[in-house]
């Protein structure tokens, strides 16, 4: 029997998710919800979660404050995760997901982080290294708060690669870009996380191919590109996937990206191919959009999908 890995999962804006139901929603008008559900969230909690639920040992790290961060932090720990998170003077912000039955929408209001003293990220970045010896991977998620510099996740890479430990970067733009120097083992933008990091449209899977190319060229290992129910693109540096999830009729697909990121990572320790822990990847994505709390799939759910998800190796 293969042991849990203990997996740091990094972010500095953590959330208190409200998910609320209404059978229909409608602007300008009193809306009534026909249930409400509260949770944790944020990428890289949401992360740590799925990661929980695949038997790994997350340990879950950024900034929190306030009664929400509290809460946060103790909703985490009665799951079984470890948390090393720092206490900031302001509170942590609160998202709300709109779900309207009759149209199948998804509304998502996103409150911002707010700014964060420059030197608690010197204080963030010394208790991931503390943590980092005991890890078998880095799990960089989100905007990084209002205070970091854009170098943050930059200094989090090179933490892992120091360790021997896998570095994965979900970001986009200057966190991105500025990251490539440092080799980080994995990068797993979306389709329109990877147009806005290379500055450009990218029409069809032939050019969003060239984009990953250019991401390896300039120092990533490894990139994978999500694109919602689409399929997404694996690539190894020498070998394209393509990687198309299962068919499914989603409730909330909020914190997709975020489970297949952990079935990604989770698998890639266990030692498979990119294209096989891009398929746990996909599976996890597809399990959490059967949800309505991000993050919170069912596991068996997840291997029932999992020969739904369709992985082709394509010609480099």
């Amino acid at each position: 029997m293969t042991l849990p890995h203990r997996i740091l999962c990094i972010g500095t804006t953590p959330a208190a998710q409200r998910v609320m139901v209404f059978n229909s929603l409608a602007a300008n008008a009193v809306n009534r919800a026909v249930q409400t559900l509260e949770g944790p969230a944020g990428k890289s909690v949401n992360v740590a979660k799925v990661l929980r639920v695949l038997g790994e040992r997350p340990v879950a790290v950024g900034l929190l404050g306030g009664a929400r961060g509290q809460a946060i932090q103790a909703d985490l720990q009665s799951r079984g995760i470890e948390t090393g998170f720092l206490q900031v003077k302001a509170p942590t912000r609160q998202c709300v997901t709109l779900l309207d039955l009759r149209s199948q929408t998804q509304t998502e209001l996103v409150e911002e982080s707010a700014p964060v003293e420059p030197a608690l990220f010197e204080q963030l970045l010394h208790s991931i290294h503390k943590w980092s010896p005991r890890c078998g991977a880095l799990v960089m998620s989100g905007t990084v708060a209002p205070g970091g510099t854009p170098d943050f996740y930059t200094v989090c890479v090179k933490i892992a690669n120091a360790e021997g430990a896998i570095s994965v970067l979900d970001a986009q733009g200057i966190a991105l870009m500025e990251s490539l120097d440092s080799n980080p083992g994995l990068v797993k933008p979306n389709r329109s996380e990877l147009a806005a990091s290379v500055g450009r449209v990218l029409n069809d899977e032939a050019e969003v191919r060239s984009a990953m190319r250019e991401l390896v060229e300039s120092g990533a290992r490894r990139v994978v590109v999500t694109a919602g129910p689409e399929p997404a693109i694996a690539f190894d540096g020498k070998s394209f996937w393509r990687i198309t999830p299962p068919a499914i009729q989603a409730r909330n697909p909020i914190g997709s990206g975020d489970a297949f990121t952990a079935g990604l990572v989770a698998r890639l320790l266990h030692g498979d191919d990119l294209g096989e822990a891009a398929r746990w990847g996909a599976a996890a994505g597809a399990a959490n959009a059967l949800t309505l709390m991000p993050g919170e799939l069912e596991l068996e759910t997840l291997k029932t999908l999992l020969p739904d998800v369709k992985v082709e190796l394509l010609p480099a």
